[in-house]
């Protein structure tokens, strides 16, 4: 028996019903940037054993995201063929960064998982060679989340392509990408988007970063763009308003916006020397925020719709023609932040959580500590039901109250390292930790 035909271990063999496709997530932080819809079922408090409708093993390794459309929980992993590669810790590492370059052959692996049973429905081989590139310990060759329309499913890994799958498994097109330096040996993690039948990728390195938009069906290079950028891992956003849609980019160098053509709409200068979190959008504003921990900027910026040309602010302006308001030092360097009602809430990797007032900036409350013996939290926050949810490095959830005070609810375990974000669809909790994927849900008494 090969390791496709390892047989899972189910948990649990209660079902809940399928959600709706209206409440698919369909992408990394779903369609409402980390707000799912609320329902009575989704679960507040959970354990390694209690609330889980079913837990399935995950062969390889892989920190993207799971996605969910109907009864498909896609998710990517890679399988090495060696146990000699160093595993991750949770934690900042605090300078005693390891980077690694493994020998062995690695098979980068899509999967798609039945939400209603747990059951690995099939697990495609798109790619089997030895790893070109070294990566940091913490990250994997697997960590870019994928996405869905619907009909296919489109997985990047980082310096290895671009793979179209349809929902049985068959490879539809592929387009390889030869591989590229990353910032310190780190590795890659930026994750594709779809939008209206085009594919965009952000491939940020220390080569010749570049973004690039592909026909969904065919894979076809539509254009492509060479852009001004070091190594980042900030997965790129579609802003729709009421004046046009638009492909928002952030970088070291700047956050630039593109036309759904290539052409570049505006560009904001001053960010931090690392940025991960992704753009996204409420309340007609456009936030933005660039935090690495190294650096003393570290701000978040509030946009209008219609910008064009240089935004960046003069010294000593926090606003100007479309940046209704900014912060200098109180964005994230790992998690997106969340809007939740008409309040933006930031979780800050070393633990700490603050709330300002999403339309204005204005500073609900500073840092409050979430925990005192968290390793760190990498994923993003995410909220339903009037409660918000940071997951921290060591797979614990600790379930806050929204408003104008701080205060932690519940503290939920699995007990195994995660970094990667859960997905919500209706009644369900999709989490992903190391070596598995559970749904949660909140399941009757008996």
């Amino acid at each position: 028996m090969n390791w496709m035909q390892r047989s899972l271990v189910l948990s649990c063999a209660v079902v809940v019903p399928l959600s709706a496709a209206g409440n698919d997530w369909p992408q990394f932080r779903g369609r409402d940037a980390g707000v799912a819809p609320d329902n009575p079922r989704l679960p507040t408090t959970w354990s390694a054993t209690k609330n889980i409708v079913w837990t399935t093993d995950i062969p390889g390794a892989g920190w993207s995201s799971p996605i969910v459309s109907g009864d498909h929980v896609f998710l990517t992993a890679v399988v090495s063929g060696s146990d000699a590669d160093l595993p991750p810790k949770p934690g900042l590492y605090n300078g005693g960064v390891v980077t690694t370059t493994s020998t062995s052959e690695h098979r980068w692996i899509v999967y798609d998982v039945a939400l209603s049973t747990g059951k690995i429905r099939w697990q495609r081989e798109v790619r089997r060679a030895l790893p070109a590139l070294p990566k940091h310990q913490k990250n994997s060759y697997a960590s870019e989340t994928p996405v869905t329309d619907g009909s296919r499913v489109y997985a990047l890994f980082g310096g290895v392509g671009l793979y179209a799958l349809n929902f049985r498994g068959q490879v539809l097109w592929a387009k390889e990408f030869p591989g590229v330096k990353f910032r310190n040996g780190w590795g890659s993690g930026a994750s594709p988007v779809v939008h209206d039948g085009r594919v965009y990728v952000v491939c940020d390195n220390d080569e010749q970063s570049f973004v690039a938009a592909f026909d969904a069906k065919t894979g076809r290079e539509l254009w492509k763009v060479t852009r001004q950028e070091g190594t980042n891992w900030s997965t790129p956003f579609i802003w729709e308003d009421d004046q046009r849609a638009e492909l928002v980019t952030t970088g070291s160098g700047a956050a630039r916006s593109y036309d759904l053509k290539g052409a570049l709409l505006w560009e904001l200068t001053g960010m931090s020397t690392i940025t991960i979190p992704t753009p996204f959008a409420r309340h007609g504003l456009l936030f933005i925020s660039s935090g690495y921990v190294g650096d003393q900027l570290r701000p978040t910026y509030a946009i209008k719709p219609g910008a064009t040309g240089n935004i960046s602010l003069k010294p000593g302006e926090t606003t100007n023609d479309y940046i209704v308001w900014s912060a200098p030092t109180i964005a994230p360097y790992n998690p997106t932040p969340l809007v939740y009602g008409d309040v933006l809430y930031t979780l800050l990797d070393r633990g700490f959580f603050t709330a300002h007032d999403a339309r204005t900036g204005r500073e609900i409350y500073g840092r409050q500590r979430v925990a005192t013996d968290a390793s760190g939290f990498t994923s993003s926050p995410w909220a339903y039901n009037g409660k918000i949810f940071v997951m921290s490095e060591d797979g614990d959830t600790y379930v806050l109250q929204t408003g104008p005070e701080f205060k932690v609810l519940e503290k939920n375990s699995l007990g195994e390292m995660t970094l990667a974000t859960p997905a919500v669809t209706d009644d369900s909790l999709i989490v992903r930790t190391a070596s598995k994927l559970y749904r949660i849900s909140q399941l009757p008494r008996n």
